[in-house]
């Protein structure tokens, strides 16, 4: 359920009409849904609340301050995988030992700025990384506490780019070989090896997997604890689906349940890193229709978003719902046609061969279920700058995010001094 609906024939974020945001900021823009934020993360924490978690929301979904301090508020904690991420989840009123560092390849000044930071955990996913790790929390005093990230070996079953838990994905430590690390890192000065992390992908809509991989890292923990290691904390990462067309996502509830079942008797302190479960449902793309060009096969409605706005269609093939701000009748005729940006590529499209109603230039479309991995995975491609990201509540909505313009991004650009030397040398000397 989302807080997007249509009143008198006009689409709705909340209270607010969108053509009115649309009017004020132009277009394209983002707009999120506070209510949809809190009702989804409330669901969720609902559906896990007889396991006491940790709820870290993965901020790599939507990195927006505005959007972890909405969470924030209601008691979310970060699943962060940089310090950029790190940065915000502070300056948005998360708790430090309410943040997990996750991630491959983190530097030592990644490590040395979570550790002074005083994040609650660090889940490491290599040995190099447990021997830097340890390194760094002598060198500072502190010691770190650490959960290993373990690759169960079991198919997701979601699409192969955003799959992260089998053998042949870069992430975790094989499960195979974990035993052995597990041994030698009990013994590395600054580390309290207290925990086992997992995290089998994204956009699941089948509790089998999960199930399998849980099933595999409760029998993992139990091996430990007979090695001798204190495990206390289970981290069982995020990815549970949402329905972006036709998908059927299991519930929130019937997770949580499976979880009770498969590792409730551990008793360890388990952390959730929902995302997209979060903030999928919750935001719009907002964009304009510029030209529609028929064309001998297709006829392409041309508009001003594009992929460096939502690469999700060109990069994952995803389908995203696309809607008339102002509802088309139940009798108007609907025709096929791809909707396009301006971009010079062929795989600049927001959608192909889908059923619209009629559209004249200037219309605005709503591109649904891009509040995660949207805006965030923006570019500034073709030189076009980053758009706006607005927030509603209720009937006010707020700018949380202004255009860029092409001056901003060139204020961080310069010229090389031997270029301003060939100028000053190159100009008419006078008389």
């Amino acid at each position: 359920m989302d807080y997007f609906a249509y009143k008198n024939g006009e689409l709705f974020a909340e209270d607010v009409a969108i053509r009115h945001i649309a009017k004020a900021v132009g277009t394209p823009f983002y707009v999120y849904s506070s209510a949809t934020l809190e009702r989804h993360y409330r669901v969720f924490a609902k559906a896990v609340s007889a396991l006491n978690p940790m709820i870290c929301f993965a901020v790599k979904a939507n990195s927006n301050i505005a959007v972890i301090s909405t969470l924030a508020r209601l008691g979310a904690g970060a699943d962060v995988v940089s310090v950029g991420e790190l940065t915000r989840a502070l300056a948005a009123g998360v708790a430090p030992e309410k943040i997990i560092y996750s991630g491959v390849g983190k530097t030592e000044s990644d490590l040395r700025r979570a550790l002074t930071a005083g994040v609650h955990q660090i889940n490491a996913e290599s040995e190099a990384e447990l021997n830097l790790l340890s390194r760094v929390a002598e060198d500072l005093g502190l010691t770190a506490q650490v959960a290993i990230r373990i690759n169960p070996d079991v198919d997701a079953k979601t699409h192969e780019k955003i799959t992260t838990g089998k053998a042949e994905n870069k992430f975790g430590i094989d499960i195979a070989l974990a035993r052995e690390v597990y041994r030698r890192a009990a013994k590395l000065p600054g580390l309290r090896v207290a925990g086992v992390a997992l995290h089998i992908g994204s956009q699941l809509t089948d509790l089998t997997p999960y199930r399998e991989a849980y099933g595999r890292a409760a029998a993992f923990v139990e091996m430990l604890r007979a090695d001798g290691h204190t495990i206390n904390q289970l981290d069982l990462g995020g990815g549970l689906g949402i329905t972006y067309h036709d998908e059927v996502a299991p519930s929130p509830e019937a997770y949580g349940k499976m979880v009770r079942e498969v590792v409730g008797h551990l008793g360890c302190k388990i952390s959730f890193e929902p995302g997209r479960l979060i903030a999928g449902n919750a935001g719009l793309l907002i964009t304009r229709v510029i030209f529609v060009k028929d064309g001998i096969d297709r006829k392409f409605c041309i508009v001003d978003g594009a992929m460096n706005d939502l690469i999700r269609p060109t990069l994952y093939n995803a389908y995203h719902e696309i809607i008339p701000v102002l509802a088309a009748g139940s009798e108007d005729v609907r025709f096929k046609m791809d909707i396009v940006g301006p971009i010079c590529e062929s795989g600049d499209y927001l959608a192909k061969d889908r059923e619209m109603p009629a559209l004249d230039n200037g219309n605005l479309l709503a591109v649904r279920t891009a509040g995660a991995y949207a805006a965030v995975m923006a570019s500034v491609y073709n030189s076009r700058a980053l758009v706006p990201e607005v927030m509603v509540r209720g009937d006010a909505y707020s700018i949380i995010r202004k255009r860029w313009t092409v001056e901003d991004m060139m204020e961080l650009e310069s010229f090389p001094e031997w270029q301003a030397e060939e100028d000053r040398t190159a100009r008419p000397k006078s008389g």
